[in-house]
């Protein structure tokens, strides 16, 4: 029968001359209570040291922002980063001010436009230097 996982240890050893790796299971209910006992306190010294570094690690970055905030850089996670404005790409002929960028749900008025069957591209805006964006 196979012992249950909480019973077993899986080490990951390497071989620093080859630099191979192997995996060994250990059973633990098969070491004795003296060895477990120092397998214990190697780790719980081990986790000790990796969490003491983790927080000076945060320690360290809380410390750059303390610095950055006061000399008036305020970094807030919540915020977004600023996109660039996108310019409108199709124009409403009818109605000049009315403008469609292509993105999001269409405009009433386009719908309207494509239903009486004209074209996308007809609305297109020309912009300078480019082709085949010519309005008619």
């Amino acid at each position: 029968m196979e012992p249950k996982l909480e019973h077993r240890v899986l080490l990951l050893q390497r071989d620093r001359g080859t630099c191979e790796e192997s995996v060994k299971v250990i059973d633990l209910r098969s070491i004795p209570a003296e060895e477990l006992w120092k397998l214990f306190e190697v780790a719980t010294a081990q986790l000790g040291n990796k969490l003491a570094a983790e927080k000076a690690k945060l320690q360290e970055r809380e410390e750059r922002l303390r610095k950055l905030q006061s000399v008036g850089i305020v970094i807030n996670p919540d915020l977004r980063r600023p996109y660039p404005k996108v310019l409108p790409k199709y124009r409403n002929p009818r109605n000049p001010a009315e403008t469609w960028t292509g993105r999001g749900k269409r405009p009433r008025w386009l719908m309207a436009e494509l239903r009486s069957g004209e074209k996308l591209e007809s609305f297109l805006i020309a912009r300078p230097g480019e082709r085949g964006r010519e309005t008619d």
